[in-house]
């Protein structure tokens, strides 16, 4: 696609004012080539003459851009955790259900160009047009833009990611995230491990702030974290 910038020289319409006003309010972001946004905003049901001028190849671009900038805020979150653990997580934070929430709390239907008389699901409409607007920006400023654009903004005032991630993991990494809410700092410690009658016992104890809280003892080290945890997240009224 070859992009024009001819629209710097000539007065923008009340519909491109709109467009720029909603991704400066919602995505701390301010368009230089409009036509990345206005393709971003473009459903294939859309006033378009061809399914190229359609957002869905943005789409797959930001698809790409929010996979990665959710990947290393998670990679950074939880350090001690596995390549596994860590997609199962990520899968949490950019399903369609989440960047359809994103996108229709943002409203985005407000700007976007699409058949209404069509039986159409707005809200998968309105999520994909989000993913497509972070392949804008990535076009217009770069990586770090885009970035930027996700950590400072979008997910700050649109999703409360902690909230999400408690939802829907184990009791180690909610303990992680209300002791990073509160700043301290936490240590899972190993105070024995012993092989007895054929199998394996770790006695796990957390420390915060290097203060003794819960402590577990299983067959494997994961799962006698996993009982500290919960004793922990008892002991300070979490669960």
């Amino acid at each position: 696609m070859v992009v024009k910038f001819g629209f710097l020289n000539r007065k923008k319409s009340a519909k491109e004012l709109l467009l720029i006003k909603f991704i400066i309010n919602h995505f701390g972001y301010r368009p230089t080539a409009l036509v990345y946004f206005n393709l971003a905003v473009s459903h294939s049901s859309g006033d378009i003459k061809s399914e190229i001028e359609s957002n869905e190849r943005l789409e797959f671009l930001g698809d790409a851009i929010l996979d990665a900038v959710v990947a290393e805020y998670l990679f950074k979150m939880f350090p001690g955790n596995d390549e596994g653990y860590l997609t199962k997580l990520k899968s949490k934070v950019v399903n369609r259900k989440t960047l359809a929430y994103i996108g229709e709390k943002m409203q985005i239907r407000t700007v976007l160009n699409y058949n209404q008389s069509r039986n159409l699901n707005v809200s998968t409409l309105e999520g994909n047009a989000f993913e497509a607007i972070i392949g804008a920006i990535y076009l217009d400023g770069g990586f770090d833009a885009a970035k930027k654009s996700l950590q400072n903004h979008v997910l700050r005032k649109f999703v409360d990611l902690n909230k999400l991630l408690e939802e829907e993991i184990d009791f180690k990494s909610r303990l992680i995230i209300w002791c990073q809410k509160k700043r301290m700092k936490i240590d899972f410690i190993l105070m024995d491990e012993q092989h007895m009658h054929g199998a394996w016992e770790y006695d796990v104890c957390i420390q915060i702030n290097k203060r003794d809280f819960g402590s577990g003892k299983a067959s494997s080290k994961k799962q006698a974290e996993q009982i500290a945890a919960k004793n922990t997240l008892e002991l300070i009224g979490e669960i």
